[in-house]
């Protein structure tokens, strides 16, 4: 198999616009799911449903629907697919520019600006936030272009001063400084997307970025702040959250149908990883689903 560098997605607003808008329902999926990056910070919300986040090297399980804001250049999976079960898709998409190169740094936009530098962490929002900016961003489908630019002010303003947020990649993540010089990395992760249910092993994917098992793992942590068995094993515990939600497997059937080979060491590493082993897990999310 050969393993895909994330796309560079071209993003051009149609004529006479300074951002890019667009909202997905089940007539109009959204089928962009594949590892991509580019210069625009990207705004999305999804309403209703569940499935995983894959935002730099985070990868976690969302439920109830997400709205997140992604920082420029920032290399990411599409957060919705035929099986979400959400509602709509609503992404807003701007250059850190789009109002002109100093607009941003003049004082009333300072929190703004501090904003979009946090956003390079990756930003999901949470609570009443989630549902207030939601909606506003819903509404945009029925505004004049000149509404449709003060409401997206207006949505960023709110998203600045909001305490209700989560950082992604709140260790670190080096890639979006240099994305076109990081091959290696994208072809680490497209295959752990690809591969994570098979065993890993450090010499195969080594081998497969052409460096020693050694400098690999240097490289894997600096980039990543995390070890390479870390990420994979989150990889997996994320997928195992996701079947632990929606579908009626064992839990033994989970833990190998995620890859991992060992029952107790899957209970032990779901349990530091959420807090609560399997079965609990699951039992809290029926209780918050009914």
């Amino acid at each position: 198999m050969i393993a895909q560098k994330p796309t560079f997605e071209a993003i051009e607003p149609t004529f006479g616009h300074s951002f890019t808008y667009q909202k997905f329902d089940e007539q109009k999926l959204n089928k962009n799911y594949v590892w991509h990056y580019h210069p625009e910070i990207e705004l999305v919300y999804v309403n209703g449903g569940s499935g995983k986040r894959q935002i730099g090297s985070h990868v976690s399980y969302y439920t109830n629907g997400e709205l997140i804001l992604i920082g420029s250049n920032l290399p990411h999976c599409g957060l919705t697919d035929r099986l979400t079960g959400n509602t709509s898709e609503t992404v807003i998409q701007m250059k850190l520019d789009f109002l002109g190169n100093d607009f941003f740094n003049i004082p009333e936009m300072k929190k703004i600006q501090t904003l979009f530098q946090t956003a390079n962490a990756g930003i999901t929002f949470s609570g009443a936030t989630k549902r207030k900016i939601g909606e506003k961003m819903e509404v945009l489908e029925y505004q004049s272009d000149f509404q449709r630019l003060l409401s997206i002010l207006n949505i960023l303003n709110e998203l600045s001063i909001s305490t209700e947020f989560r950082l992604l990649n709140a260790e670190g993540f080096s890639l979006e400084t240099d994305v076109k010089d990081n091959d290696r990395i994208n072809i680490v992760f497209n295959h752990v997307k690809n591969n994570f249910k098979e065993e890993i092993t450090l010499e195969e994917i080594a081998n497969m970025v052409s460096m020693t098992i050694p400098s690999f793992c240097r490289y894997f942590k600096k980039i990543t702040n995390k070890t390479f068995i870390q990420f994979v094993n989150e990889y997996r515990l994320v997928h195992a959250s996701k079947l632990l939600a929606e579908k009626p497997l064992s839990i033994t059937e989970v833990c190998f149908e995620c890859g991992f080979n060992n029952f107790s060491h899957f209970n032990k590493s779901f349990k530091a990883f959420t807090g609560q082993n399997p079965s609990e897990y699951r039992n809290q999310l029926k209780t918050v689903l009914t």
